[in-house]
């Protein structure tokens, strides 16, 4: 199983980052899938959700109207649109799956820096 995230990077404020996740080894289309993140000495918090066929998502208040969370099932992969980016989005960004028995997987992380 893995979950593999790519597309972060260092960013101006008000500029954009588009991240990817692309999942292998289970039925990706049968699992919710979730951006996370975490900034230094913070806990880790959910950035978006969205569920298996994508009709229904999800936002944290921070980031709703500026992030867009999207799926391709054909593709096994996961992305989330970040605009107008701000310092504080600064985190390492993680990808997870969520089935509803409990069971979840998570990637190893991609870093986003927005610098103002």
């Amino acid at each position: 199983v893995q979950l593999v995230e790519s597309g972060g990077g260092l960013v101006q404020a008000g500029g954009s980052l588009r991240l990817s996740c692309a999942a292998s080894g289970f039925t990706f289309s049968n699992y919710h899938m979730s951006w996370y993140r975490q900034a230094p000495g913070k806990e880790r918090e959910l950035v978006a959700g969205i569920s298996t066929v994508g009709g229904i998502t999800n936002y944290a208040d921070s980031v709703k109207g500026r992030f867009t969370i999207s799926r391709d099932n054909a593709k096994k992969s996961v992305y989330l649109q970040m605009n107008s980016l701000k310092p504080e989005d600064t985190a390492v960004y993680y990808c997870n799956g969520y089935y509803t028995s409990g069971l979840q997987y998570w990637g190893q992380g991609t870093q986003v820096t927005v610098s103002s």
